[in-house]
């Protein structure tokens, strides 16, 4: 991995058109490379690609030049590449035995409407694999990897005038941003990401971005932004070694001042987007403590996907930084660091997932709608529209009480099924569950009343009429029925199975 000076982005389009007429694409690499070799080469499994590589094409030898970071032939590689222009400009350079070698890494990367992008970063840095990157240089930029996918997934992407992307390494985050902000502003604390940011975009054929160097919020001073993300150093680990991951502040502050900060430069109706990491502390409850990072005046939905304890956490970012390839006594001190970090803090687990924020006049009426929940099931990925579903559905049901909501008319969503559940050949099921097959993909367990419900809600009736109806049926008194149902329907619209509609007429 080399950490020395960038390329130049200048002549970046001619070596643009060169890839892509070569067909070094995400789909280009699919159909080189076959299913199973490009699952691998996204663990860093580079065993089957190289096998896939054999031939002589453009497209071979750019996969072994940029992706795979082997030596290819000059002949070769001038017949791929606008050669004397990649060397000048510091893409590639020429070995001692007239070999060309990649001086970073290129990675085609699928934009969300087909988009031909790529992500430049240091080489050796493509996050995946079990291994982690297994990098313990400070300043390195990686690249594109399961973190950043799940932050530009969630994302919210409406038409917007202005975006800042804090903690940009390679760019990915502000290149999404790109095709719907009109104003883009990428901060990093590490100068040669600002750079890396610089050559994504310009390869990628994307506006260029602000570029600020600093920490935080600080290169933007007091100024607003329509949408904030950031995939920022949150691993929380004894010190500060590895800028691209470690906060270099205590515990989890770093995303908790990050979150908290992010209020104050939201404009109205403004999205911003986190991936974090908390602490489990003994004797507080973690909902409550993400609670407290809520600003002022905005919304909030955080969901924690996943929890380890501090053995595992430890184990797995040492593994990151290669440390488990050290010698046995360095590593058994570094694991004892972050076990002392651990217990001084009485941190007994770490939990990682998003947060999402949104600032709303209802909030600062002191009116927020904050939702803390725990969803490590499997969701469909882009979440960004129904994260914005969420919360318009929390606007809703903030303006309702039990009579509007009884008033109200209901459609089931579309992706929702029923089964029923019980013993074969007994005349009633033992339970209903109502289940998502979008989105979160959420599952619920109904009675008998909601599952009749929720079947016949197509928009006609209002919802007290329909309960009128079910308690006749159910030989069930009517008023009872009425004043028992607006909460469960009220968790139905809010978890996304019903949805309010105008009437039908």
């Amino acid at each position: 991995m080399s950490t020395t000076s960038l390329p130049a982005p200048d002549r970046s389009p001619r070596l643009r058109e060169a890839l892509l007429a070569a067909a070094f694409t995400a789909d280009g690499l699919l159909d080189l490379l076959g299913a199973p070799a490009y699952a691998a080469l996204a663990r860093s499994e580079t065993v089957p690609a190289l096998r896939a590589t054999r031939g002589d094409s453009p497209l071979d030898t750019l996969v072994r030049l940029f992706l795979l970071q082997h030596p290819v032939p000059y002949e070769r590689a001038r017949a791929a590449l606008p050669l004397a222009e990649c060397i000048e400009d510091g893409w590639v350079t020429r070995t001692a035995d007239g070999e060309v070698r990649a001086t970073v890494d290129v990675r085609p990367y699928g934009g969300p409407e087909g988009q031909d992008w790529y992500i430049v970063s240091d080489l050796g840095c493509a996050v995946g694999g079990a291994g982690g990157i297994g990098s313990r240089e400070e300043g390195v930029v990686l690249g594109v990897g399961g973190a950043s996918t799940t932050l530009a997934g969630i994302t919210v992407r409406t038409s917007v005038a202005s975006a800042l992307d804090v903690g940009t390494g390679s760019g990915i985050q502000a290149l999404h941003a790109s095709q719907h902000a009109t104003r883009v502003t990428a901060t990093d604390l590490n100068p040669r990401a600002l750079d890396f940011t610089r050559l994504t975009l310009a390869l990628s054929g994307a506006p260029a971005a602000e570029l600020r160097l600093g920490s935080l919020y600080e290169p933007v001073g007091t100024e607003t932004y329509d949408l904030i993300v950031s995939n920022p150093p949150f691993v929380i680990s004894p010190g500060a070694r590895l800028t691209y991951r470690d906060g270099g502040m205590g515990g989890d502050d770093l995303c908790r001042t990050l979150v908290q900060q992010s209020g104050d430069r939201l404009n109205e109706g403004g999205y911003a987007h986190f991936l974090a990491n908390w602490q489990h502390v003994e004797g507080e409850e973690w909902q409550s403590r993400l609670s407290s990072w809520v600003p002022h005046g905005c919304d909030a939905w955080i969901v924690q996907r996943e929890v380890q304890d501090v053995t595992q956490y430890a184990e797995l970012w040492l593994r990151d930084s290669g440390d488990h390839r050290t010698d046995p006594a360095e590593y058994a001190e570094r694991y004892d660091a972050w076990l002392d970090e651990f217990e001084a803090r009485k941190t007994k687990g770490v939990g990682f997932g998003w947060i999402t924020l949104r600032k709303s006049a209802a909030a600062a009426a002191g009116n927020p709608s904050v939702v803390i929940e725990e969803w490590p099931h499997a969701v469909e990925q882009p979440l960004g529209p129904a994260v914005q579903a969420h919360f318009a559905r929390q606007d809703y049901l903030r303006e309702q009480d039990d009579a509007a909501l009884l008033s109200g008319h209901f459609t089931l969503a579309a992706e929702v099924v029923q089964e029923q559940v019980g013993l074969p050949g007994a005349e009633d099921p033992e339970h209903v569950v109502l289940r998502q097959n979008r989105g979160m993909r959420r599952a619920t367990k109904v009675d008998a009343v909601g599952a009749g419900f929720a079947g016949v809600c197509d928009g006609t009736l209002p919802a007290g009429r329909i309960l009128d109806a079910i308690a006749q049926l159910m030989n069930e008194d009517p008023v009872l029925l009425r004043d028992r149902t607006p909460q469960a329907i009220r968790l139905l619209v809010e978890e996304g199975f019903l949805e309010p509609v105008a009437p039908v007429s």
